[in-house]
């Protein structure tokens, strides 16, 4: 989710369309949650680790 953030953060920024950015902001801010929730050894959705 963290890749596909990013991506959509850049394609937002070089074609100009505030959509893109915002779910592109969302999509990270949501993936980074993850990493962390995982990385402390909490289990969210039956998964320990999201990559």
């Amino acid at each position: 989710m963290i890749v596909l953030g990013i991506i959509l953060l850049i394609l937002g920024f070089i074609f100009g369309i505030p959509i893109l950015w915002t779910i592109g902001i969302v999509v990270l801010v949501i993936g980074l949650v993850l990493l962390l929730l995982g990385s402390t050894g909490r289990a969210v959705g039956g998964r320990r680790h999201y990559y």
